[in-house]
């Protein structure tokens, strides 16, 4: 699949999902700067289609965004959220600070901050754009998804990733999955 097939695959997806446009349009109206949503939001709606599965329920929602002068509250973002759906859990993150938890240079944007996360597939976001249709960023692309792996991100430890996949049981859940360690050669660990 190419990145534009994936691009329009997709967003065709999230146009047909009611709860996860409510999402996209609540996050908007935060009007967070450089905000997205981030990891399960995208990654187990592909994952779902790819295992004839109607939908997974989420743990959470991530959000992440990018404020430089700190002038907008995670928590503030988190509490209004909470607000109007009551029955998930929230993640709010300003990736601006995330540098210093991990022990890296500050980073330049959303992007840069998602490149250093565990799996390639979960550093995948979205938003609305002002004409209501999907904008994503993927370092690595969207079209990873489509591949049925869990790709491991060498720039984190591989007993990170490991322990992230046993811990959050995505190989039970979806199991045509398979983990890539190296590269482009799917393995077991």
């Amino acid at each position: 699949m190419t990145e534009t097939e994936a691009q329009e695959t997709i967003s065709r997806w999230l146009l047909q999902d009611k709860f996860r446009m409510q999402v996209l349009e609540a996050v908007r109206e935060l009007a967070l700067p450089q905000a997205y949503i981030a990891a399960g939001f995208l990654r187990n709606l592909v994952w779902d289609r790819l295992h004839q599965k109607s939908f997974s329920a989420l743990n959470d929602i991530d959000i992440i965004y990018f404020d430089t002068d700190h002038s907008f509250s995670e928590s503030q973002a988190k509490m209004h959220l909470q607000k109007q759906f009551v029955q998930m859990e929230w993640d709010v993150k300003n990736q601006a600070r995330m540098h210093k938890k991990h022990g890296h240079a500050p980073y330049s944007g959303c992007a840069e901050a998602m490149s250093n996360w565990p799996e390639k597939e979960t550093a995948i976001a979205v938003r609305l754009n002002k004409n209501q249709q999907p904008e994503f960023v993927a370092p690595w692309g969207l079209a990873l998804l489509f591949d049925a792996c869990i790709t491991w991100n060498d720039k984190r430890p591989l007993s990170l990733f490991k322990d992230r996949v046993a811990a959050k049981a995505w190989l039970t859940q979806w199991p045509k999955l398979t983990l890539r360690i190296n590269g482009n050669d799917p393995a077991s660990t």
